[in-house]
């Protein structure tokens, strides 16, 4: 998880001509995609589009996959450059838990928006190619709304099944920082408008 502004990552993925700190910007992103690629032909990990060069095409507005990990990957990367340094939130080993976290926290009263499914997985504000399995996932929340969410989760915890408590815990515990570095950002002028998570 990390959080940041979105929109500067949507600018350089719009820009016509780029300013000269895009471009720097362009340049350390496609640095780490080599550096990436690199590590998946040591693990032995074969893509048919490197993510160097899915990149490459997000940048140009081209792309030439329907499908594959690498845009995934490259998008990653490119937010990893605008947005704070990671927050490990934890590993979990099927995705699909999250969605019987949903039912037992909707049970509680929590709003459906608030679910870790609505958001964990919800997608990149871009259309990309379809990573073909499950992982690479991403997915954004509003930082604005940071607080609501650990404000609902904080009123149910003690009614939670203990199967969902810790987790439901460790969220409300990292969304109330996110709140409050949120106003802080606010009061200095400064826009963090997005919580991105990566789960691969």
């Amino acid at each position: 998880m990390s959080t940041g502004d979105m929109r500067r990552v949507m600018r350089l993925l719009t820009a016509v001509e780029r300013t000269p700190e895009q471009e720097r910007r362009a340049v350390l992103t496609r640095e780490r995609c080599v550096e990436q690629d690199a590590s998946h032909r040591h693990q032995g990990i074969s893509l048919d589009v490197s993510v160097a060069q899915a990149l490459d095409e997000l940048l140009a507005g081209t792309l030439t996959a329907s499908e594959g990990p690498a845009y995934s990957y490259a998008f990653h990367q490119l937010v990893a450059g605008f947005f704070s340094d990671t927050t490990d939130l934890g590993v979990w080993r099927r995705p699909s838990w999250f969605y019987s976290m949903d039912e037992e926290l909707a049970a509680h009263g929590v709003a459906p928006d608030l679910c870790p499914g609505s958001f964990l997985f919800n997608g990149p504000p871009i259309r990309l190619p379809h990573p073909g399995d499950a992982f690479p996932s991403i997915g954004v929340f509003p930082a604005d709304r940071a607080g609501s969410l650990a404000d609902a989760y904080e009123s149910v915890l003690d009614r939670l099944d203990p199967d969902y408590r810790e987790t439901a815990a460790r969220f409300a515990e990292l969304m109330r920082f996110e709140a409050e570095e949120w106003a802080s950002a606010k009061r200095m002028g400064q826009t963090p408008d997005t919580i991105f998570f990566w789960f691969c």
